[in-house]
């Protein structure tokens, strides 16, 4: 079994964006710093304003139990959740700092509670950890004179001495999420792109944490290392060479921002989670908690959405790898040995056709919400019937109207191997 094993056959995971800025509806961080091209519904604000609400961070409504019962709901495999984005906030205690929720009104440590409730869920437990701290006096800390941020151009380098202290704080940082909650499954790297690759030391942090997580998996954000790849906010037509995974917001924030009222609608997401599973990926979807801590209700909706949806269709996405090539079926498909199965991304003209099958292997056609078995025939060139004792050829199903999914219907093709 490889180290990615696990990770290959999740199909889904839960991505948890949040920080003390959520009570002021901002996205995570780069409103701090003026706002991102790629978000197109950021705010700019003060530095300042930005670290102010960390003052008064109390997220009372937060449920690290419900949420994780939630992503398990929805058919998630795994959670990470973002214990220090940019700015430099941390989720969890820590000694190198004071600019915690464990100095918040808060109090609690959000990243114990959250792997508690994870591995209680039976879910497999990431952390999302930005290399770069854009509060941090070593780093050293993002302010108005820095204006305006230029997203490719490396902040000013600090003296060489100034930058080992911060090494030094990020390792301790790293050692404490990763000895003090247990197993961690995945360390989601990200930030990576602001400083000289080689300045992160790059061999030596790897080595610090699989000396502390040896089974861990790594992304690939911190450049040159990592195990799998993350497309970000996107499909990619053709898959990458190893593992990887779509990490996608529910809309066009990380975090929590009432502003931002462009939803994707569920059928959307299924659809994305269908087209990433038939190229062999996983969908990392992400989710905002509100300043309380309580997820909007746009996003629990869609997770409920989910739920229904995988609970009648996951044997499809999870455990499977990638099924047909592109001209043996209009749209994604899954395999798990003998099983194939037909993703219906679009409604059909009273039948489907799937080309290149063994015809006469083919055992059984259902679909798999109902297990209703579907009528099929078969096809193929006459000189095969005759003397090919196991032609290829097109199997044709037909698909009542009546069983048809609102999403996303999946067919169950059956080949004797």
């Amino acid at each position: 079994m490889t180290a990615t094993a696990w990770f290959d056959d999740a199909g889904l995971g839960i991505f948890v964006h949040w920080d003390h800025a959520s009570q002021q509806g901002l996205e995570v961080s780069w409103p701090l710093v003026g706002g991102n091209f790629a978000l197109t519904r950021c705010q700019s604000v003060p530095v300042e304003r930005y670290h102010s609400s960390a003052a008064t961070f109390d997220p009372r409504a937060f449920d690290a139990r419900a949420l994780a019962e939630s992503a398990r709901a929805a058919g998630a495999r795994y959670l990470v959740f973002t214990t220090k984005h940019h700015s430099g906030y941390a989720m969890f205690k820590t000694r190198t700092s004071r600019f915690s929720v464990e100095h918040s009104p808060c109090g609690r440590d959000l990243v114990g509670e959250v792997a508690e409730a994870v591995r209680a869920a039976g879910l497999r437990l990431g952390f999302y950890f930005s290399l770069s701290d854009w509060s941090h006096p070593d780093y050293p800390a993002f302010t108005e004179a820095d204006r305006p941020y230029r997203i490719g151009q490396s902040p000013p380098l600090p003296p060489p001495e100034q930058w080992e202290r911060y090494l030094e704080a990020m390792r301790e940082q790293l050692r404490e999420l990763l000895t003090g909650y247990g197993r961690v499954d995945l360390l989601w790297f990200d930030g990576g792109w602001e400083r000289p690759f080689g300045m992160w030391r790059g061999d030596e942090l790897v080595a610090h944490v699989r000396s502390l997580q040896p089974d861990i998996l790594l992304n690939d954000r911190l450049y040159g290392f990592g195990d799998y790849d993350t497309p970000e906010q996107f499909v990619p037509p053709h898959p990458p060479a190893r593992a990887w995974e779509t990490c996608l917001t529910m809309n066009d924030s990380w975090a929590y921002n009432p502003s931002d009222t462009r939803y994707k609608s569920p059928r959307e997401l299924v659809h994305t989670l269908c087209e990433v599973a038939g190229r062999g990926g996983n969908l990392l979807l992400n989710v905002s908690p509100m300043g309380d801590g309580s997820l909007p209700p746009e996003q629990s909706e869609r997770l409920a959405v989910f739920a229904d949806w995988m609970d009648a269709y996951g044997t499809a996405i999870h455990d499977t790898g990638p099924g047909l090539e592109p001209w043996q079926f209009y749209g994604p498909s899954t395999r798990r040995g003998e099983h194939i199965y037909l993703h219906l991304l679009q409604r059909p003209y009273d039948t489907i056709t799937v080309r290149g099958l063994p015809i006469r292997r083919v055992r059984a056609v259902r679909e798999l919400r109902s297990r209703s078995a579907l009528p099929f025939r078969t096809r193929c060139a006459v000189l095969d019937q005759m003397f090919n004792s196991d032609p290829h050829g097109e199997v044709i199903i037909t698909v009542p109207e009546a069983l048809l999914d609102p999403l996303a219907t999946v067919v169950e093709v059956e080949v004797t191997e």
